[in-house]
């Protein structure tokens, strides 16, 4: 009997020794298992994680790649060299300006000028028609004792041109006047002008201006040629002269012009 119970305990013990042993050898492989399953799930999840990582990182850098690249471009431009060119247009406008500017004064200036010389000639023109029958009266007698002084008797040798008197320095008037008031369309008789005598030069007033007669006139005119003749002022070759309608083709007298 006590033979039959040590064999049933030993049964059991070596029963329960396979059992511990089979359930160690179980968790071992299982524990292998998983340490195989590990890193082959990390293989497989590190590709994915870095997949989803990078697209998102990229999305992240993108904006702030391009806000530095915004701030840096203005940078950039502000350091950029500008073209001469653009530089040196404002320079060349503001002394464009600065040239044109006197250039454009000068020419209200000038045009005033020329205003005023026309204007005062008229003024005195008009002036000279008004003197009285009694200041008219005392000229023109005045004028016969003068002019009789004041022939020649050999014009030809007794006359000199501007040229031989060094050229002609008087006052000259304005083109525009000058056509509208003398030349040889435009003829008067001295007669009937105001006149005077200056440093033992005759002269008489016409168109606003005076002439004074640099030499006598030729023998050949009439005694009475000053009330009688058709006499025009006109610039020929180097300066004024008076010229006498009935001896067309010859010389004039040179005439020097004051205000």
């Amino acid at each position: 009997m006590k033979r039959v119970e040590i064999v049933s305990m030993a049964f059991l013990i070596f029963a329960l020794f396979g059992a511990t042993t089979t359930l160690a050898y179980a968790q071992k492989g299982q524990d292998k298992q998983e340490r195989q399953a590990q890193p082959q799930q990390q293989r497989q999840a590190q590709p994915q994680q870095q997949r989803q990582a990078q697209p998102q990182q990229q999305r992240q850098a993108q904006p702030q790649q391009q806000r530095q690249a915004q701030q840096a471009q203005p940078q950039r431009d502000q350091n950029r060299p500008q073209p001469q060119s653009r530089q040196s247009q404002p320079q060349q406008q503001t002394r464009q300006a600065q040239r044109t500017q006197p250039q454009q004064n000068r020419q209200p200036q000038q045009a005033q000028r020329a205003q005023q010389q026309d204007r005062q000639p008229q003024q005195v023109a008009r002036q000279q028609q008004q003197r009285s029958p009694q200041q008219q009266r005392v000229e023109q007698s005045q004028q016969r004792s003068v002019w009789q002084q004041h022939r020649a008797t050999n014009w030809d040798s007794q006359r000199r041109t501007w040229q031989q008197r060094g050229g002609y320095n008087g006052y000259r008037i304005p083109d525009s006047y000058f056509r509208g008031y003398y030349g040889s369309n435009h003829f008067f008789h001295i007669y009937s002008l105001p006149f005077l005598v200056v440093g033992a030069y005759p002269r008489f007033q016409y168109g606003g201006y005076w002439f004074s007669m640099m030499d006598p006139y030729p023998e050949y005119w009439g005694p009475d040629w000053y009330q009688t003749d058709d006499v025009y002022v006109d610039y020929y070759g180097d300066g004024y002269y008076l010229f006498n309608r009935r001896y067309p083709g010859r010389p004039g007298i040179a005439i020097s012009i004051t205000l």
